[in-house]
């Protein structure tokens, strides 16, 4: 390995070693731009090195793991380990979603932006108790008004649906399935 190479690995594992420290030091969800910016990295560097740090956790089974959701990163504890975590903490990792409430989630996951007259015709009843717990969860939240009469509130999802479901982007929602009776 030539001197020049060397070089440059050693740097790349300073430059991840100091994104380990940007996330584990946020504790929350941070774009790759910014750590990027923090890290005095370039975004395309950044999401390099983010990517490698990902394969590296899983591929040794390591305790915590590298979640990207919508062009941002995360460090969270590994599934696997999740009872162990779970008598540390002392409290549920999830919200309690009852049919109701997951019947309104799944309307706005598939029919976003959807508002909540939408929703109600959908389900035929109301959805106020329902959007409200979601948005409270911080599953769901307002993404602006329709432009219809009264500017009606359209609700979408958030990262943190995709997170509490553990799914990095939408396109990884499954196919609903289809009622054979329905046209």
């Amino acid at each position: 390995m030539s001197i020049s190479v060397r070089i440059e690995v050693k740097k790349m594992r300073e430059e991840a070693k100091v994104l380990e420290a940007l996330l584990f030091a946020s504790g929350e969800a941070v774009s790759v731009s910014a750590l990027g910016e923090a890290a005095g990295l370039d975004t395309q560097t950044a999401q390099a090195i983010l990517d490698s740090l990902a394969e590296e956790y899983l591929r040794e089974n390591r305790g915590f793991q590298l979640r990207q959701i919508n062009g941002t990163v995360q460090l969270c504890s590994n599934p696997f380990y999740y009872e162990a975590v779970r008598r540390l903490v002392q409290t549920p990792v999830k919200k309690t979603l009852t049919q109701p409430i997951m019947e309104t989630l799944s309307i706005i996951a598939y029919k976003q932006p959807v508002t909540k007259a939408q929703i109600e015709e959908i389900r035929g009843v109301a959805a106020d108790h329902a959007v409200n717990r979601l948005i409270e969860y911080g599953l769901v939240m307002e993404q602006g008004r329709l432009d219809a009469p009264g500017k009606p509130i359209l609700l979408c999802t958030t990262d943190a649906f995709l997170r509490y479901f553990g799914f990095e982007h939408l396109g990884q929602l499954p196919m609903p399935e289809m009622d054979p009776a329905s046209p």
